[in-house]
């Protein structure tokens, strides 16, 4: 069997490793000069050199060379061993599959014994945010003052969830995620060594998709390469379920024209030749990312080609900044919705629709037409029937819009389904401690009527409103056509409508004043 790319070409020299020059320079010099620290703590993203540092510290430490500056060497007998992986100095530990207060009480009990090769035992403990509570507070003495032969480095992806009193007894160090010029430079190195010819296009989408992961990129090259063959950018995005960049652009240039039935059509055909909806939308965002650098005067780097930047300048000097966030924001939320939806399109022409919809502004109460000469007001037939809310997205008296923006934000966070319901509601209304919701169909009130989804948007109207609120469901069945002639149909007298009121004529009541 084969050995993956990644692994392969893993680094064995300081020199070797990519995009940290801040962490190695920091370490290099602290081998050099005999000032190695007791415990050190690697965080950042995923396939940014973490655990690959950590190994070249331990080769360096245990390396037998006489000139310190040049240690590792990579060619006595300790470097050797720890490449081969039979160093038996150099333990390695899964805080995801190690996370009890025993596991820690073990490697606490073994750490005072002295090594069995080289000068320092070395305990690389991965993703170590996974230990328990316990566990942390077994390993905080050794940590503190471990044995002079201990070298603790730990690595994580998610700092905030290592305690306080762990990240202060150790040396921090924060990899970052690689430019794509970076990137892009090692993938060509490795496809030259590899007998590969790539596009330098294709090695540019696969850095984009890599997302300043090292490893992630490395990874999709091992895919999509075959020696003595030549990696194309056609063949590359059918893999990767990637579109076309003129197709993205084609999207927002429909948006530039407020033409959403041209949008739809392109997101139609490419969703129909293959493409991914999530890899579309996280194309899309991108692109739009780069109109909004433009148009505030900042760099995109080297991550468009020369004829999509002159393309997406034109749509910078065409939007307004407004519509270019709002616009983002859309589709951003509809790249995180597209798993959880039921058709893998729809929330990307449900954010083209919604991007093309003006802001709704407040609407004045309308009236229904009257007999000339006589004022005719429409009011519903029940008095118990509050006003409603209007059919655009921003709520009637008693919930404003940014009341209902942060229930719908805070939904998503429990639950994607639920904001997509929410989200469909057609009205929306608080009476007293009733949340009020219309549906367009019965299939739609059913879903938001299912007992979890009470209960979660119940949850979630106690964390936004403060207070305990019920939730009503019913269907809003009126039309415009249904409405009387001289009734706005996103007025609050058609949300009445909705709700089950009736509009009363002055004419039918008595007129003995």
């Amino acid at each position: 069997m084969s050995q993956s790319l990644y692994r392969k070409y893993r680094p064995n020299h300081w020199s070797d490793v990519v995009g940290q020059e801040h962490v190695v320079s920091t370490l290099r010099n602290a081998v050099a000069a005999g000032r190695v620290g007791h415990a050190y703590l690697f965080s950042g993203p995923r396939g940014t050199g973490k655990t690959s540092v950590a190994r070249l510290l331990a080769k360096a430490v245990n390396c037998t060379n006489a000139n310190a500056a040049e240690r590792p060497d990579c060619t006595c007998e300790h470097c050797l061993a720890m490449q081969a992986g039979s160093f038996m100095d150099l333990i390695e530990i899964d805080a995801a599959s190690n996370t009890s207060v025993d596991d820690v009480r073990d490697l606490r009990d073994k750490i005072n014994f002295s090594p069995n090769q080289g000068q320092y035992k070395v305990y690389i403990i991965d993703e170590v945010h996974m230990l328990s509570t316990a566990a942390f507070n077994a390993l905080l003495k050794t940590l503190e003052e471990p044995p002079p032969h201990a070298i603790f480095i730990l690595a994580t992806t998610e700092t905030h969830k290592v305690p306080a009193t762990v990240l202060s007894r150790c040396q921090r160090h924060e990899f970052r995620r690689l430019p794509l010029d970076e990137t892009v430079a090692q993938l060509e190195k490795i496809a030259n060594d590899e007998g590969v010819d790539a596009e330098r296009e294709a090695l540019e989408l696969i850095a984009r998709q890599g997302t300043g992961s090292l490893r992630d990129s490395i990874s999709l090259l091992d895919q999509l390469a075959v020696p003595g063959e030549r990696l194309q950018l056609a063949w590359t995005q059918q893999v990767l379920g990637t579109s076309a960049s003129e197709a993205v652009l084609a999207v927002i240039d429909a948006i530039v024209a407020g033409d959403a039935a041209a949008g739809l059509e392109q997101l139609g055909a490419a969703l129909d030749s293959g493409s991914d909806a999530r890899q579309l939308a996280r194309q899309i965002v991108n692109t739009l990312r780069g109109i909004l650098l433009l148009r505030m005067g900042a760099s995109v780097g080297h991550e468009f080609a020369g004829d999509e930047m002159r393309r997406m300048q034109t749509q910078a000097e065409q939007l307004e900044t407004r519509a270019v966030l709002r616009t983002l924001h859309l589709f951003n939320e509809a790249a995180a919705e597209v798993r959880q939806a039921w058709q893998p399109g729809l929330p990307l022409e449900m954010a083209l629709v919604e991007a093309l919809q003006a802001p709704a502004a407040a609407v004045p109460v309308a009236r229904a037409a009257a007999a000339p000469g006589r004022a005719a007001p429409a009011r519903p037939a029940a008095p118990s029937l509050a006003p409603a809310a209007p059919a655009a997205d921003h709520a009637a008296a008693g919930l404003d819009g940014s009341q209902w923006n942060k229930i719908k934000e805070v939904a998503r966070q429990h639950s994607p389904n639920l904001a997509a319901l929410l989200n469909s509601s057609k009205a929306r209304q608080v009476r007293g401690e009733e949340l009020m919701l219309g549906f367009a169909t019965d299939v739609l009130k059913e879903k938001m009527e299912k007992a979890e989804n009470l209960q979660m948007l119940e949850t979630v109207l106690q964390q936004v409103l403060g207070g305990a609120y019920r939730v009503t469901c019913f269907v809003s069945s009126a039309k415009a056509s249904d409405l009387p002639a001289g009734v706005d149909s996103a007025g609050i007298v058609a949300a009445a409508v909705r709700l089950g009121g009736e509009i009363v004529d002055q004419s039918d009541q008595a007129t003995d004043d």
